[in-house]
């Protein structure tokens, strides 16, 4: 039994054992150059990837119901590791130049990584709060990784003392959840909720105030609307890599762990939830399109569009079916590809030896560097949603999703906003076509960012191409978790 629980959690064990010796690699090494030991990282990674991905598993749950591993975990899983490994390449020309090559940040990275690959496998509400802490304590240190910049440390209280207030909600919902059901096992929670309602005897009060608190502490980490207050702050105070890191992996891992809690133990209760996601879904998509139009700053502007984009993945959610979920699924790995690509372009806004950050500083990029403003234009159409591009069919398939769940409001609120969010986009389009060049940028990007760019763009442009392969590995993936 101990070995076929240690075979089902073998990619967390690795990457785990691959981490604390990497972080000893980094100790006793002498030198200040850091990129062995992001390579070394990326190489974890990467093996983490095959182990996820190339082994055939079935739905199968390990130490005694805390830990499930399935076709939605592993999916969500790729993308994580994904997103994880392409940051911390991007990461390396930054770090020299900022003069940060120090080696506790990509263990600390790794780490965070570890704790996502825990959330999105969690099979009960503790092993649940577990991988969220081990995500979030990284995510506070990295965060506040530049300690002689002021914006930095800021971000890192900011991001430490919310996140520790939507830890407490999410901690005291659970036990809410717990006093009144009687387990915190996903399984047997869904078993006492489905004979409830096969009994047409309504959830007690109890229930129903630990599930508004357990969303609110989840909310808070997607960066949901009215629970996104650290988000703008946080993405344009951290160092870039960091913002690009934020903006990817744990977005997707904390979605995955959204979806996963919602559909499963409180599948049942999907009355009662249906019309809380709905209306965070609605908040979080108007205030992505409105409050991003004043934005000065790209890193400002990237948060508030994060904020439009959980909001779009949550319409999925909201319709709480098979197709729901398949349409979460498709968006999110699009979202990656679109958010990697552009934070690829912000990397290298270099002029004069330091990072510059404003929107201005776009314009007549399409002269002095035409294709890096060609692949920011495909990533800002994309985006806006706009055909043929990879975003329009994200966009599609959550709202198809949301029409045949009868949600027509949803979905109509959802295009309405999707229209309205795209001036910002097009904006950026029109500042580097269509604007006097200030100040071109220093110096070309690095391999391995120009290699992430021209990848993530290719991706963005082609999609429509041969999207086969990620509908129907999304479609295996939401059908993981409808079970009997």
């Amino acid at each position: 039994m101990v070995l076929a629980d240690l075979a089902t959690a073998l990619p967390e064990i690795f990457l785990a054992c691959a981490g604390m010796a990497i972080l000893m690699v980094g100790v006793f090494r002498s030198g200040s150059d850091t990129r062995p030991v992001v390579w070394l990282c990326v190489l974890s990674l990467v093996i983490t990837l095959g182990m996820v991905t190339l082994v055939a598993r079935d739905d199968v749950t390990a130490f005694g119901g805390l830990f499930v591993a399935d076709a939605f975990g592993d999916f969500m899983k790729a993308l994580v590791l994904i997103a994880s490994a392409l940051t911390m390449l991007m990461s390396l020309g930054y770090l020299e130049r900022e003069k940060m090559a120090r080696f506790e940040f990509p263990v600390l990275m790794l780490f965070a990584t570890l704790g996502m690959l825990m959330m999105v496998s969690a099979n009960d509400l503790i092993s649940l709060y577990l991988g969220l802490e081990l995500q979030s304590l990284a995510l506070y240190v990295i965060a506040a990784f530049r300690r002689d910049t002021l914006r930095s440390t800021e971000a890192g209280l900011k991001y430490f003392v919310l996140g520790a207030l939507s830890s407490g909600m999410l901690l005291y919902g659970s036990s809410m959840v717990y006093g009144f059901a009687g387990t915190t096992s996903f399984e047997d929670l869904a078993r006492v909720f489905t004979t409830a309602a096969q009994a047409d005897q309504a959830p007690s009060i109890g229930v129903i105030f630990g599930l508004v608190f357990v969303v609110a502490g989840l909310a808070f980490k997607v960066s949901a609307v009215p629970f996104h207050m650290w988000t703008p702050d946080v993405y344009e105070g951290a160092p870039t890599p960091v913002t690009a890191f934020f903006a990817t992996a744990p977005k997707v891992a904390a979605m995955a762990l959204f979806v996963r809690v919602l559909m499963e133990p409180f599948g049942s209760l999907l009355d009662q939830w249906q019309q809380i996601v709905s209306l965070i879904a609605v908040a979080s998509m108007i205030l992505g399109a409105l409050a991003a139009i004043a934005q000065t700053n790209i890193k400002r502007l990237m948060a508030y569009s994060s904020i439009g984009h959980v909001g779009f993945a949550l319409v999925g959610l909201a319709a709480g079916t098979q197709e729901g979920v398949r349409g979460v699924a498709i968006y999110l790995a699009i979202y990656v590809v679109m958010n990697l690509g552009t934070f690829a372009v912000i990397l290298s806004m270099v002029q004069k030896e330091r990072m510059v950050e404003g929107i201005e500083d776009l314009k007549g990029l399409s002269r002095t560097s035409p294709m890096v403003a060609f692949a920011l234009a495909a990533f800002m159409f994309s985006m806006a949603g706009i055909p043929p591009l990879a975003g329009f069919f994200g966009k599609f398939y959550v709202f198809m999703a949301a029409i045949e769940a009868k949600l027509y409001t949803l979905a109509v609120i959802g295009v309405l906003s999707s229209v309205v969010g795209a001036f910002y986009y097009l904006r950026i389009v029109k500042l580097m076509y269509f604007d006097e060049p200030l100040e071109g940028f220093d110096r070309p990007l690095s391999r391995e960012t120009g290699a992430i760019l021209t990848a993530t763009a290719l991706a963005v442009v082609l999609f429509f191409i041969a999207p086969g392969p990620l509908l129907d590995t999304a479609q295996a993936a939401a059908a993981s978790l409808f079970l009997e």
